[in-house]
């Protein structure tokens, strides 16, 4: 049955909103997808802080250009459900990354930092780690050096005390 003319001035809306107030956004072609799979995806998708949504492209496309976004979805193949990262920037990107390994779906395109970008550059943002992943790393760099010192004392330490 279509949607009445408020219902979709209503996805519109929610569209607009979610565009306005998401860090990142991901475009995947969902298109072949089982629901056991939908069901698992949009289960990764609350536990990483992801909203997820499918809408026609030209609920899509006009909810963007609300937002401030210059996008033509119809120049996304597919069939298209949009991931809106509010925290993590990466989230979106990753957790459909992970889902495209094994399932159907695909990564068509996305936006982030306020500007539209291709496919390429949406898979190259889901191989990367999560954000608390990198801090971790991160702190693990600078702390390296101080546990080598340490180390190094303490062989010191055993070498003298095996010595006396």
């Amino acid at each position: 049955m279509p949607k009445t003319r408020d219902e979709k001035e209503g996805i519109i809306r929610r569209l607009t909103d979610e565009f306005k107030n998401a860090a990142s956004v991901v475009f995947a072609d969902y298109q072949g997808l089982s629901v056991t799979g939908a069901d698992e995806m949009r289960s990764k998708m609350r536990d990483a802080d992801v909203n997820y949504m499918v809408a026609k492209k030209t609920l899509i496309t006009r909810a963007a250009k609300d937002a401030g976004f210059d996008l033509d979805a119809s120049s996304l193949n597919g069939m298209i459900g949009i991931a809106f990262g509010t925290e993590d920037v990466v989230a979106p990107a990753r957790v459909l990354g992970e889902m495209a390994k094994t399932t159907t779906v695909k990564l068509v395109g996305g936006i982030f930092e306020g500007e539209v970008v291709g496919e390429d550059k949406v898979i190259a943002l889901s191989k990367l780690p999560s954000k608390h992943v990198l801090l971790g790393q991160v702190v693990g760099t600078i702390y390296a050096p101080v546990s080598a010192f340490v180390r190094t004392l303490n062989a010191i330490r055993e070498k003298q005390e095996a010595g006396a």
